[in-house]
């Protein structure tokens, strides 16, 4: 269950405090079963599995959890294939085409029909709460995806003023200084990959993978003006991340000394490898959060009193 993406928002101290009815605030929101004629439903599974009672873990200050959905899977090729079945039927019985009103109609009665017999499937995706540093972040670099996980969780909790980063440093402009100057925070070095460019409406993009960045190549592009979008970085040779500017992490992966923390140990059960790996997951990127602090200036939220 490690996450591969990280999508981060910010709450404040006080928010913090009305997560410790969390478990039975989810129970209401818990994922149901789609019905006959419904298209979605949304809600919370257990991070150990759907057939699982608890919907959090807890790690301390850390709490996971688990956002389920189920979609009707009901292609247009199906439904328009059945649609001009039953409008061909029409025509030929009545000698006329059906009008726009009544082909709105057919094609809700198509759908009601097709969607007892569609195929269902079930999607997951993890996110955690750090109550202590006031963060949540979800496994996922889409900004769909992240606003309707929060969604979820606000309306499960009935109110959740979280906000999305919001840095008072560039990380545009720190991440083409960095990459420019060669001159990298302490405990964080250039990867083999960047996004750079121009910043203007339409200008050029170049996209580098696999590649040494300290390059008199790369040096130029910077030169001409364009700038850093997204840059690959390792941190104390322990996690290895794709950055961009709007500070989403891209391509997440827990090095090999990580790994060797976590070991095999004597872990039974998929539940207590899942404990492990949270655990050791939750605090080192406790300790890089801290520093995109540092580096670009990330303030917590404050209750206005």
């Amino acid at each position: 269950m490690w996450f591969r993406n990280l999508t981060l928002f910010r709450f404040s101290p006080v928010v913090a405090k009305s997560l410790k009815s969390l478990e039975d605030d989810l129970a209401e929101k818990r994922l149901r079963p789609c019905g006959p004629i419904e298209l979605a439903t949304r809600g919370f599974i257990s991070p150990f599995g759907r057939n699982e009672d608890a919907l959090t873990h807890r790690t301390g200050e850390f709490a996971l959890l688990t956002l389920g959905g189920e979609d009707k899977l009901l292609p247009s090729s199906v439904i328009n294939e059945e649609l001009t079945a039953r409008l061909q039927k029409i025509a030929e019985k009545t000698g006329r085409k059906p009008g726009g009103r009544e082909r709105k109609r057919l094609k809700e009665e198509v759908l009601t029909d097709l969607l007892p017999r569609a195929f269902i499937r079930l999607s997951k995706r993890n996110a955690y709460l750090d109550s202590k540093d006031g963060w949540f972040v979800v496994d996922t670099a889409s900004k769909k995806a992240a606003e309707e996980a929060i969604t979820q969780l606000r309306e499960a909790l009935g109110s959740f003023p979280a906000v999305p980063m919001a840095a008072e440093e560039s990380p545009r402009v720190l991440m083409t200084d960095w990459l420019a100057s060669g001159k990298l925070p302490a405990g964080l070095a250039l990867g083999d990959e960047c996004e750079l460019r121009d910043p203007v409406e339409s200008g050029a993009i170049v996209r580098c993978r696999r590649q040494e960045l300290e390059t008199d190549e790369v040096r130029e592009h910077l030169k001409s003006g364009k700038q850093v979008f997204a840059l690959g970085l390792t941190y104390e040779d322990r996690l290895s991340f794709s950055l961009g500017e709007d500070l989403v992490v891209r391509k997440l992966r827990f090095l090999d000394v990580i790994q060797d923390e976590l070991g095999e140990g004597d872990r039974e059960s998929a539940a207590a490898e899942l404990d492990a790996v949270f655990a050791l997951m939750s605090l080192e990127l406790r300790r890089l959060f801290a520093k995109f602090e540092e580096w670009f200036g990330l303030p917590r939220p404050t209750d206005k009193k």
